[in-house]
């Protein structure tokens, strides 16, 4: 049975018998049931992951200079790294040296 403040309409929390002071307003009144609060959250953890073994078979190539080389072609895919309302970060790899950067936008 979940119990509200008589005062303010506020949830109350509390075990049977004891005084129960109301968050919202500070009313205090007697609790007549026991009433618990939980709520179990699952942490998934997520690892950023970078592929380093794109080889010539992985398209598309693009048109653009390695700043390790100056080799003027490099695979290239996109990630979304940061909030849903940014854009994605795209990742390139050098098809001469496989030298690995990213262009944030």
């Amino acid at each position: 049975m979940v119990e509200f403040c008589e005062k303010c309409g506020a949830i109350l929390i509390g075990k049977k018998g004891e005084e129960i002071k109301c968050p919202a307003c500070g009313h205090i009144t007697k609790s007549k049931s026991d009433i618990k609060l939980s709520e179990k959250i699952e942490v998934k953890e997520e690892k950023e992951i970078i592929p380093s073994n794109i080889g010539e078979d992985i398209n598309p190539i693009a048109d653009v200079e390695c700043p390790k080389c100056g080799n003027k072609k490099a695979y290239y895919w996109t990630k979304q790294t940061r909030a849903g309302d940014e854009p994605e970060t795209q990742f390139f790899k050098c098809t001469k040296c496989s030298h690995q950067w990213r262009d944030y936008r």
